[in-house]
């Protein structure tokens, strides 16, 4: 007897969540056991709500659109679920006939991912993650489907606002990048020299405590040599005690919106240096941007997908799909299934090793490490100076 399934999404949307929902009905469609095709709009707060979509005769040329929709086609949320959320589900799931779960999402999805496995042990439910995240922090897996996009939208912005300051040295540019407790996004900006720029001159990354005299003294020292100076900042810096160097705007559990920490750098060179400085904000740019994704990046996502539902059929439950990297050269991975409970809020940040002695840059061990993720190598931007 065939079952239906359902797709969740969870958390922030990256370029190629949709991917990964196209590659799991696409491969939904292929199997004889999948009955109908369901997606939870907006999220377990969808569920919950009973806002449920067949999608099983979804147009194939919509279909074909999600691979260059940003954001998430179905909706996706960040609803703090408690106990008696999670015990209804498996009513919810018997309700509709769904055997197979699939939930696309970053740390707290996958945590959400794990209690509902637990809810449904016992029965003929599958519950299968799909790792989604731009900041990369999810754990086990090599990186996360969503990253390599991220990774190539911040280093080619910074590869032009370099190529601008250069042009017109008179001042700092403080790019602000994403990432809370994890600095992936804002070491990828390194990539920028792949355009053939000399920068960014500058990377700040949270695995570090900010040290404020440092900074100013690294800016100083670069402004009597380049006059224009890129620096680039994550969103979630902290100080020698942990705490953040600008306040958060507000904090509730997991979710917080950070202070302006590239305006508050801007302001500590005008203020401390007298110089002329102003800062940048991408923001959710890096997220939705269509234009820079990484096909790497995409093609993966597509992959996430089709082996979370290969896996669910299979019967397979309380796993997520999990990439490795082959050794040498030429970039290559696999998949295989990790243990959702090795991923449930579980952090990965960036390794001493991918940052350089004084906690202003990368090494190029991360270069080599984050090259291939962004798929071919920025355009170069000529100069004449």
């Amino acid at each position: 007897m065939k079952g239906n399934l359902i797709l969740i999404h969870g958390g922030g949307p990256t370029a190629v969540i949709n991917a990964s929902l196209y590659g799991a009905i696409r491969q939904a469609r292929r199997e004889e056991d999948v009955g109908r095709i369901y997606a939870a709009i907006g999220g377990t707060g969808g569920l919950l709500r009973g806002e449920v979509k067949d999608i099983t005769d979804w147009p194939q040329e919509e279909l074909e659109l999600l691979l260059t929709t940003p954001g998430s086609a179905i909706g996706t949320s960040r609803d703090a679920l408690e106990a008696e959320d999670y015990a209804r589900m498996p009513r919810i799931f018997e309700q509709y006939g769904i055997r197979y779960v699939l939930l696309n999402g970053g740390n707290g999805t996958m945590d959400t991912c794990g209690h509902i496995y637990e809810q449904c042990r016992g029965t003929d439910v599958r519950v299968m993650g799909i790792p989604k995240t731009m900041d990369n922090d999810i754990a086990v897996t090599d990186h996360a489907p969503g990253f390599g996009s991220a990774a190539r939208y911040i280093a080619q912005s910074v590869a032009e606002v370099t190529a601008d300051v250069a042009g017109l040295p008179i001042h700092v540019v403080v790019i602000e990048a994403s990432g809370r407790n994890a600095g992936w996004i804002t070491a990828a900006s390194a990539l920028a020299r792949q355009a053939g720029v000399d920068g960014p001159d500058l990377i700040y990354l949270p695995e570090r405590p900010f040290d404020e005299e440092a900074f100013l003294e690294d800016v100083r020292a670069l402004i009597e040599r380049k006059r224009g100076v890129v620096v680039v900042a994550s969103e979630g810096l902290k100080d020698g005690n942990g705490a953040p160097i600008v306040p958060p705007v507000f904090q509730v559990g997991r979710a917080t919106y950070f202070g302006d920490v590239s305006a508050h750098l801007a302001q500590l060179v005008i203020r401390r240096l007298g110089y002329k400085a102003r800062s940048e904000k991408p923001g959710l740019l890096g997220r939705a941007s269509m234009a820079l994704v990484s096909p790497v990046d995409r093609a993966e996502a597509v992959t996430a997908g089709e082996e979370a539902v290969r896996a669910a059929v299979a019967g397979e439950s309380g796993k997520m799909v999990a990439f490795i990297r082959g050794e040498g050269e030429p970039y290559r991975v696999s998949t295989r299934l990790v243990d959702v409970h090795e991923v449930m809020l579980h952090e990965r940040t960036v390794p001493d090793s991918f940052i350089n002695a004084r906690g202003n840059g990368v090494t190029e061990e991360f270069i080599r490490w984050c090259a291939p993720l962004i798929g071919e190598p920025l355009p170069r931007l000529v100069s004449l100076r």
